[in-house]
């Protein structure tokens, strides 16, 4: 069975990447360094063609996706599946406030506890679940094809971790910029990590921020 290739692209950056604030699913537009992210990851990418691009609702994957989308003269097809995970009590605050204002949260998110879902929010077994089902609903309907789908940090953290086997609950050993092409191809044997990381062509206006 030919495998379906997906490019997972994280947003382009957003004022409270530059806070570090923690997103979550609250709808904050790009920067305008986040749009010149975009321009340059189309760019890239346009030595690959897509059969469909896929985009989280949310504004700032959105706004990505459409960069790309242009290009290709494709309409971006919405999927709240690949929204950010939600983190309840959690989101517009930085990790510092956080601690001081939710410290037994603050214990929670540090030890990544899979079964927490930060009082009004979202556990990172249920997000994992959510993202699983994301996947599926990209691949049954573009069996054997190569697509592309701009997410979050977080979705990317869970297919890596599923894709090269490491669990949820273990601390994050590995980066996810804005704007990188992520390759993970998927077929009866299972989830495949092809490629990780590619954002050369971001030069300085690339960044690892909060989530």
């Amino acid at each position: 069975m030919t495998a379906t290739r997906i490019c997972f692209i994280r947003h382009g950056e957003t004022a409270w990447n530059v806070e570090r604030r923690i997103q979550g699913q609250t709808d904050i537009p790009l920067n305008e360094t986040g749009l010149r992210q975009a321009m340059a990851m189309a760019f890239n990418a346009a030595r690959y063609t897509f059969a469909a691009i896929y985009s989280s609702d949310l504004a700032r994957a959105r706004a990505t996706a459409e960069k790309l989308a242009e290009r290709d003269g494709l309409e971006v097809q919405l999927l709240p599946l690949l929204r950010e995970r939600h983190y309840g009590i959690f989101q517009g605050l930085t990790a510092a406030e956080g601690r001081a204002r939710h410290p037994q949260a603050h214990a929670h998110y540090l030890a990544r506890d899979t079964a927490y879902d930060f009082e009004t929010g979202e556990s990172m077994l249920a997000f994992a679940a959510r993202v699983q089902a994301a996947v599926h609903e990209m691949t049954r309907h573009h069996a054997g094809q190569t697509l592309a789908a701009v997410t979050h940090a977080g979705v990317l953290d869970v297919l890596y971790r599923t894709a090269t086997g490491r669990p949820l609950h273990t601390p994050r050993d590995f980066s996810i910029p804005n704007c990188a092409l992520n390759w993970f191809s998927f077929d009866s044997r299972g989830w495949r990590l092809e490629a990780w990381d590619d954002h050369h062509y971001l030069a300085d206006v690339i960044k690892e921020a909060a989530e």
